[in-house]
């Protein structure tokens, strides 16, 4: 049988009283579950890019990453999904280490020097710790723009676009940010560079 006009009129009932904050408590939870099995995959990563953004500083690299997770935990609210939530983390936490370098800089000016932490130990396998030092105290001295740059991009191995989308730079200034960083490592640790074999005929020569 075919609605009447009248009934074909009618509004469309009412969702039961609330469903709508049922849906989105369920929504939230299950994105913050999402999110710390995300924390838990990503913990190590992160310490590890803060690490290095803070220039080899193991308990600042703590620190910035503890409180990037805390502050996006806290924005989760406002993740639109427009991006990965890697890219969109990565992106809080390089903010993260550029608030701690700005607190370092007042703190050192207002009370003196502070001490500086020993570099995080390399795991079992990896590069020579002295080797490993000379790389971070390197990246330390670049200017933050270039450090950011060429970790992004060589280090956690972003594109130059993923990086200026964290970084919030253009993708050119990321680039012109990469060429410096290169040169002023390439000087820094100049000394590291493999030296070439003499040929047959410079051995000859001798």
């Amino acid at each position: 049988m075919l609605p009447t006009a009248a009934a074909a009129s009618r509004a469309p009932e009412a969702p039961p009283p609330g469903l709508a904050a049922r849906v989105g408590l369920l929504g939230a939870v299950a994105r913050r579950e999402e999110f710390e099995a995300f924390v838990a995959r990503h913990r190590d990563r992160a310490v590890a890019l803060a690490w290095r953004l803070c220039g080899g500083d193991g308990a600042a690299a703590e620190d910035v990453a503890q409180e990037a997770f805390v502050r996006a935990y806290r924005a989760l609210d406002r993740f639109r999904s427009e991006s990965s939530l890697s890219t969109w983390f990565t992106r809080i936490l390089v903010n993260e280490a550029r608030r701690h370098q700005r607190w370092r800089w007042v703190r050192e000016r207002i009370g003196g020097p502070m001490p500086v932490d020993p570099p995080a130990p390399a795991p079992a396998g990896g590069p020579d710790p002295l080797l490993r030092r000379r790389v971070s105290q390197a990246l330390a001295r670049l200017p933050r723009a270039q450090r950011e740059a060429f970790v992004l991009v060589h280090l956690e191995g972003l594109s130059i676009g993923e990086a200026a989308q964290i970084a919030g730079r253009a993708p050119g200034t990321i680039k012109s940010h990469l060429h410096r960083a290169q040169g002023a490592l390439r000087a820094a640790l100049a000394d590291l560079a493999p030296q070439p074999h003499p040929s047959r005929d410079q051995e000859r020569a001798r």
